[in-house]
């Protein structure tokens, strides 16, 4: 690989955001010599094989019952004058992952056992990576002026400016004023930048745990866990653990009959912490499939998700997570007009295409599905439409466990 690619290539990692996307793409470069090289000896042909050794290996699905009563996240204390507990979900304006963001909210939402806020760390729209801007419901100003008192849970997603002194002092203050906060995938970087999670036990996306292991060794950092509950403290594993701890937190607000009714709407077989952290490792095939997808530039596509007032946005987002982490494919939201459109839960994406020119519609192989289906059927989709490596790789970003194994 020239200099000169390399050195594109590096910038263009650089713009990725943090989390595996960052992380695979830079590995991806420093690998892209020789996965060029490959390339190019086997004419860009599509990878048929699975995504690495460790796919083949057996992954237990989720069980149909919650996990031990030790893993459970405990119910809020009442507070004076608050008839059902307040859950912030609380993103960056500057990027903040989508299904981190959009899954909570909405199976909350779908629960309708909270006041669930979204928020904004300022005024204006929240950006969300991959794909996507939603309207938040209030900005941290607006939602102490209203809940001086703080929140029952605050729920923290991945995002790109984790080190933001305002977040971290607004998630410490939540802390202090008696909130549980939950850390979903490198959601975990604010909480630990916080500090709120000195002495705890916690998880992480199976990329950045070594990372914030170094920085923060006064955490113990947990790797069998697909979420770690340590009192008022929560985290998660990558992407996809958002749907089980989301569960978990309507168990948690609403009880076990409640949680169990939300997770057949969502199509999950439970919301246990049990995981097997090992097939969950960056393999020379992720980094070659990474690498061919992001050079192969003529290949390249832009798919567009239609916003449909009342849509399931919590399958939306899975599906566009998906596809969006291809390394070949942007997904861009689509609408008659440039007017936000209000989903299911409530929240309202804005359109970045409107009117009669629009790209080619994002696969609806999942339309009709629940969300947790929806999320295979893609998977299923981007085999179909790539390979089965780029679905793998996919699923190895998602952290999704149902998937690291072959697709079909």
């Amino acid at each position: 690989m020239s200099a000169l690619v390399a050195s594109a290539c590096v910038r263009i990692a650089r713009r990725r955001l943090r989390g595996l996307a960052c992380g695979a793409a830079l590995l991806a470069c420093a690998a892209g010599g020789a996965a060029q090289d490959a390339a190019s000896a086997r004419d860009m042909a599509p990878v048929q094989a699975p995504v690495q050794a460790p796919v083949q290996a057996p992954v237990q699905a989720p069980a149909a019952a919650p996990g031990p009563a030790s893993a459970r996240i405990a119910p809020a204390p009442a507070r004076p004058g608050r008839e059902r507990p307040v859950v912030a979900v609380v993103g960056h304006n500057t990027f903040t992952e989508l299904t981190d963001y959009v899954v909570p909210y909405g199976v909350l939402k779908l629960a309708d056992v909270a006041e669930v806020l979204a928020l904004g760390t300022g005024p204006g729209p929240v950006r969300l990576f991959p794909a996507f801007s939603v309207v938040p419901d209030a900005s941290l100003a607006a939602f102490d002026a209203r809940f001086p008192e703080g929140a029952d849970y605050v729920v923290v997603p991945a995002v790109h400016e984790d080190d933001d002194p305002a977040l971290l002092d607004w998630v410490r203050q939540q802390r202090a004023k008696g909130a549980t906060v939950i850390g979903i995938c490198d959601g975990a970087w604010v909480l630990a930048r916080a500090g709120v999670l000195d002495g705890r036990r916690a998880t992480g996306h199976w990329y950045s745990r070594s990372a914030l292991a170094r920085q923060f060794p006064r955490t113990r950092w947990v790797q069998d866990r697909r979420y770690v509950v340590d009192g008022p403290v929560v985290t998660t594993t990558g992407v996809s653990a958002s749907v089980p701890v989301s569960l978990a937190l309507v168990e948690a607000i609403g009880g076990r009959a409640r949680a169990i009714e939300v997770a057949r709407r969502l199509g999950a077989g439970g919301w246990d912490d049990a995981y097997d952290a090992a097939p969950f490792q960056l393999g020379v095939r992720d980094l070659y499939t990474a690498a061919r997808n992001w050079l192969a530039f003529w290949r390249h596509e832009t798919l567009g998700a239609a916003l449909r007032p009342g849509a399931d946005d919590v399958a939306l987002a899975l599906v566009a997570d998906a596809y969006a982490r291809t390394y070949r494919t942007q997904v861009v939201a689509t609408a008659p007009s440039p007017a936000g459109v209000r989903l299911r839960s409530g929240l309202v994406f804005l359109p970045e295409r409107h009117g009669a020119a629009l790209p080619a519609p994002l696969p609806d192989a999942g339309a009709g599905l629940p969300a947790v289906p929806a999320l295979a059927a893609a998977l299923r989709g981007i085999a179909a439409r790539y390979d089965d490596a780029t679905a793998g790789f996919v699923a190895l970003q998602l952290e999704y466990p149902e998937a690291r194994r072959p697709i079909h």
